[in-house]
């Protein structure tokens, strides 16, 4: 499964897709980047007069590229099956810094294990200047369909 496929299997669309680009990919992580466009709407609120990128939507990016793809990538390629989808059970996540709006991040995930349809992996998110945003740890479950 190539990259261009991982991207169209993403079960997401704009305003909710976080993912620009995969640069790379492989059975033991995945690193891609996404750029967040001054216009998001959460800007208007977050925060008054000095807009900041909400840490949910910086879990939200890192499931996206940290999690969501790889699992579309592990589970399409695992003997033929293929790709299902990456529901999220749970983050433990750090900041470090704020990302503001117009900023590009580079997502990094290496895969800690993948079995009985469960992916767990430690994340990490730079910014432009290489400086560690936010990292972690997130889970969650491969199914063959969304609802469960």
């Amino acid at each position: 499964m190539n990259k261009q496929e991982i991207l169209a299997h993403l079960p997401y669309s704009k305003p909710f897709l976080f993912v620009d680009e995969l640069e790379e990919i492989d059975e033991n992580g995945v690193k891609g980047s996404y750029t967040f466009d001054a216009g998001l709407d959460f800007y208007k609120g977050h925060f008054k007069d000095n807009p900041v990128t909400p840490g949910v939507i910086l879990t939200e990016t890192m499931a996206q590229i940290g999690l969501v793809c790889l699992g579309i990538y592990l589970s399409g390629t695992a003997e033929g099956g293929l790709p299902g989808h990456v529901m999220l059970t749970s983050t433990a996540i750090d900041f470090m810094k704020p990302v503001f709006p117009g900023e590009k991040v580079t997502v990094t995930a290496q895969k800690v294990y993948f079995r009985f349809k469960k992916l767990n992996c430690t994340v990490q998110m730079t910014n432009a200047a290489g400086e560690v945003v936010c990292k972690g740890t997130i889970a969650g479950m491969v199914t063959n369909r969304m609802n469960g």
